[in-house]
């Protein structure tokens, strides 16, 4: 009897988000030869959730002479750290037009965080290990996530009219856009070319 109590409990409270109900949307990224892709970015806007999360916080792990994820979505105001778990020093930085920096030769955990401020794509490189790439896609929605390796990413939503982008590791514009009308539990399909 409690094992039943306890899933409607889960149910209702996986529904209910700040009086709205929620489902799961879920998008598969295939290749034009029906394949998964591996590390699309998906984001779907509203219009009307705020672009911006200053309090926001992420993380990139240097590690085995990787930035660990190698893509990484995050919102409008995140700021993110970026820990070095090698033995051996980096020098992280980014030319991208959306963010800008450098972090010099260090080891450790820098001292200050990097915000990220503008959306765009964002490509991470080290001066010492040119092997080392990453990418920050920097999103105006808080409504992101990032296909697994069957393609596939799932974004709680709630029922209402939303666009949406799939974007590649390393490509700055959208390989899909398209307007969508959410009512539950969705699934999107997008076949990229």
């Amino acid at each position: 009897m409690l094992t039943v109590v306890m899933r409607k409990l889960w149910v209702v409270s996986t529904m209910t988000f700040f009086g709205m109900a929620h489902a799961d949307v879920t998008v598969i990224v295939l290749s034009a030869s029906g394949n998964p892709v591996e590390d699309a970015v998906v984001a779907f806007y509203d219009g009307k959730t705020p672009a911006s999360n200053p309090n926001a916080m992420g993380k990139i792990v240097q590690k085995n002479k990787m930035f660990n994820p190698k893509v990484t979505i995050v919102q409008t105001g995140t700021s993110i750290n970026f820990p070095n778990e090698d033995s051996f020093r980096h020098h992280v930085y980014s030319f991208s037009p959306a963010k800008k920096f450098e972090l010099k030769l260090y080891s450790g955990v820098p001292a200050d965080p990097v915000l990220f401020n503008q959306a765009g794509l964002v490509t991470l490189g080290c001066n010492i290990h040119d092997s080392m790439v990453g990418y920050i896609y920097v999103v105006d929605t808080p409504f992101f996530a990032k296909t697994d390796d069957k393609g596939r990413a799932v974004i709680k939503l709630s029922d209402g009219q939303y666009s949406y982008q799939v974007l590649l590791p390393g490509v700055n514009k959208p390989v899909a856009e398209q307007k969508v009308k959410i009512e539950g539990a969705t699934e999107v399909k997008v076949s990229i070319p």
